[in-house]
């Protein structure tokens, strides 16, 4: 199955995907008899309860929305947000790939290295990636992002996988100058629109292996990164096990994997992002982003 997040009267509604059209989650578990406790607790407008539906209640949601399909509008005449618009925590992984360490000239981690984000820098798969005034070194990051389903705390790293929903693309966007002013990466990282994400949320069933999907970059039609999620230095469940060793991890929260080598701080001639520009995170069997670049003065 495949969620989305669409607009609707201004506001964002949780949707699955169905070929080329979106039905709204809400009305599909109406549908099914979901539609929560007497008390009508669960809202089913936002993905963070499709995620944590057992597979009974999955298999009843997708039957129902497969019924709506025929009246639901297309894929096309939708604007997407991101698959999880507000997650407890963001937490992205550092020089996790071996060749984007080398390039960047920086020992590999002994253990995995988080940073934040927040959710200021949420954007949907075709959003305006916006260039802050307060830099001009802006780079991309193509990354495998994994969203938890369950609360967990503790897990071992053989059960860290049945802790996870999903997976979506997500693009690291990275003020450099503005990151390297300090030992603490947040004030490059965390900026508004610098986490393009979607273009859906691909649940397990969908993915045979988190650890060997294609991960690339396009940046106006020109490949800058491509490689392969295999080449990982830590894992999703060895990373999932290691922050649960000292955080609770909360169902929707987001954990980006890192990004391989081809960033372009590291190009000769050094690659930046621009206004007028367009990049692309492309992870297959999960989808792309294509989002436009806009300039601070535009």
């Amino acid at each position: 199955m495949r969620l989305v997040t669409y607009e609707a009267d201004r506001s964002w509604r949780a949707g699955i995907l169905l070929g080329d059209v979106v039905v709204d989650t809400a009305t599909a578990a109406q549908r099914a008899g979901l539609d929560g406790s007497p008390d009508g607790a669960l809202d089913w407008t936002c993905n963070r309860v499709a995620i944590q539906a057992d597979e009974s209640g999955l298999g009843a949601l997708l039957a129902a929305a497969s019924e709506l399909a025929a009246d639901a509008p297309g894929l096309a005449e939708l604007r997407l947000g991101p698959p999880i618009t507000d997650p407890d925590k963001i937490l992205c992984m550092g020089l996790n790939y071996r060749d984007h360490a080398e390039e960047a000239g920086l020992e590999l981690p002994s253990v995995p290295l988080f940073f934040a984000k927040f959710r200021n820098s949420l954007i949907g798969p075709a959003d305006e990636i916006e260039l802050p005034a307060a830099s001009d070194k802006i780079d991309y990051e193509a990354e495998l992002a994994v969203v938890i389903g369950r609360r967990c705390r503790d897990v071992a790293p053989h059960e860290a996988l049945d802790c996870v929903a999903g997976a979506m693309a997500f693009n690291d966007v990275s003020a450099r100058d503005l990151q390297g002013q300090s030992s603490q990466w947040t004030m490059g990282k965390a900026i508004d629109t610098f986490a393009p994400c979607g273009p859906a949320l691909v649940l397990r069933d969908e993915i045979p292996d988190l650890q060997a999907l294609g991960i690339r970059t396009r940046v106006n039609g020109k490949t800058l990164q491509d490689a392969n999620t295999s080449l990982m230095v830590f894992g999703v469940a060895e990373a999932i096990a290691f922050l649960t060793r000292v955080m609770t991890l909360e169902p929707g929260d987001i954990i980006a994997t890192g990004t391989p080598a081809g960033v372009g701080m590291a190009r000769k001639p050094r690659v930046w992002l621009r206004d007028g520009d367009t990049v692309e995170v492309e992870i297959d069997g999960i989808g792309t982003l294509r989002n436009p670049v806009r300039g601070a003065s535009s």
